[in-house]
C-alpha cells in the first residue's frame, strides 16, 4: 500500500510541475491559472482586481484575464534594497556631498 501511495504522490508532483511549465509558456492566463501562477487564493485575487491594484483584462465584462508579463512586472514592483545597496548609496551620497562643498 505504501508503494502505491508513493507512486501517487510522485505522479501528483509531476502533474504540478507540468501545470507550472504550461503556465510559463502561456502569454494570457485565466483567473484560475493566475491564482496558481501567483500562488494566491481566489478571494485575494478578486480583491486585487476589484480595487484595481493588479493589471487585468475583462473583455466581455465577465471573465478576467491576465497578461503573464504584466503580472511579472507587478510582482517585481517596490523592490527593497539590500544592505549592500544602501551602503553604496550612502557612500556615494557622502562623496558627492563632500565634493560640492570644496
Amino acid at each position: 500500500m505504501t508503494q502505491q501511495a508513493d507512486i501517487l504522490e510522485k505522479l501528483t508532483h509531476i502533474e504540478e510541475l507540468l501545470i507550472g511549465q504550461t503556465l510559463l509558456q502561456k502569454e494570457v492566463l485565466s483567473f484560475k491559472e493566475t491564482c496558481l501562477y501567483l500562488e494566491m487564493s481566489e478571494s485575494h485575487l478578486y480583491k486585487l482586481t476589484s480595487t484595481r491594484q493588479i493589471p487585468h483584462f475583462c473583455p466581455n465584462g465577465k471573465k478576467l484575464y491576465f497578461n503573464r508579463v504584466e503580472l511579472d512586472q507587478w510582482l517585481q514592483r517596490n523592490r527593497l534594497s539590500t544592505k549592500v545597496d544602501i551602503e553604496k548609496e550612502a557612500s556615494t551620497y557622502v562623496m558627492l556631498r563632500n565634493r560640492k562643498r570644496k
